[in-house]
């Protein structure tokens, strides 16, 4: 496992991560949650991702759990979550806790998070999403302010356009607070733009760093959804029925059949191949990987091996086969 800067700052995180998004909860309770978060530390993993909408909050306290059992030195390692859609459920009372980025709920989902975690500081909070309707100002003093009272340590966007963020950046330098330092965007062989090309100034103009998440495009580029959405799969769950369409595109699965001859012939499969070859971007500081099982999360971080084998010839032939699908 190598280690990479976040970004401009001092601290370093492990190339890749594990988070929680479907999994925690869902398919993986605090003994499995456990296990893994362990297996990954022994692998050389630091950074471990959650959000606060995950699971609406037991995410975070499955993996806060999992954290109080391993007792592991708080210096050790790296948690993050997430703040934008809020917790709770429908009504003109939640106006000021969901799909928002203002000051009144920031304040509060920090102390929110902090107790469902059972930590007294969390290092990465992120705006999970842009929000319109609140000024970027008010967003940014409430992070900076987060910081400042020792609650967070460092802050940053998740999806949000390369004009915001350095709005953002813009506004704290000018005001003296803690800018931005990391933004978490999709990232994978079926989705690149953001990442190449809209983001590309802003990594030498103001050092963002990346904790890039869905390598494997929810799972498409593991190959297992060629004949459909088998039972068991992030697919075949209720509340992801927003993803089957893309999951079942025809052309992509193609594509990943392509892909799985590229990957034999490195020694590894198709998935290593993806996470390998979001890995191999120097403007990613992590690629974070999900896993409902353990021996999926061995399999993810056998990339590691693939990505020093990924030549320009054979980066090219990846191109070729997924480039014109890539969005």
């Amino acid at each position: 496992m190598q280690y990479r800067r976040l970004g401009r700052s001092g601290l370093q995180v492990s190339e890749l991560s594990l988070g929680s998004w479907v999994t925690y909860h869902n398919q993986v309770d605090t003994k499995a949650a456990t296990e893994m978060l362990a297996a990954a530390f022994d692998a050389g993993v630091n950074f471990f991702d959650n959000a606060e909408v995950y699971a609406q909050g037991q995410s975070e306290r499955v993996m806060g759990e999992a954290f109080k059992a391993l007792k592991w030195p708080r210096l050790q390692y790296v948690v993050s979550t997430k703040f934008f859609w809020g917790l709770g459920g429908e009504g003109n009372n939640t106006i000021n806790r969901k799909d928002t980025l203002n000051r009144k709920y920031l304040m509060q989902a920090i102390d929110g998070a902090l107790t469902r975690m059972q930590l007294d500081f969390i290092d990465l909070v992120y705006c999970h999403r842009p929000d319109p309707h609140t000024p970027i100002e008010e967003t940014v003093r409430a992070m900076s302010d987060m910081i400042t009272q020792g609650k967070a340590l460092y802050w940053g966007t998740s999806e949000w356009s390369a004009a915001d963020i350095r709005a953002a950046w813009e506004i704290a330098e000018r005001h003296h607070l803690h800018k931005p330092v990391m933004e978490q965007p999709q990232y994978n062989l079926f989705h690149r733009q953001r990442v190449e090309q809209e983001y590309a100034r802003l990594y030498q103009d103001i050092g963002l760093g990346l904790t890039t998440w869905s390598p494997l495009a929810s799972g498409l580029l593991t190959g297992k959804y060629k004949a459909g959405i088998p039972e068991g799969s992030r697919g075949a769950i209720e509340s992801m029925g927003w993803l089957r369409e893309q999951l079942q595109d025809a052309a992509k699965n193609k594509a990943v059949a392509e892909l799985e001859k590229v990957a034999a012939d490195l020694g590894g499969n198709v998935a290593q191949l993806a996470i390998a070859w979001a890995n191999r971007n120097p403007q990613v500081s992590t690629v974070i990987l999900g896993a409902s099982k353990l021996s999926q999360l061995q399999d993810n971080l056998g990339a590691l091996a693939l990505t020093p084998k990924l030549t320009p010839e054979v980066l090219a032939r990846i191109d070729a086969i997924t480039q014109p699908l890539a969005r």
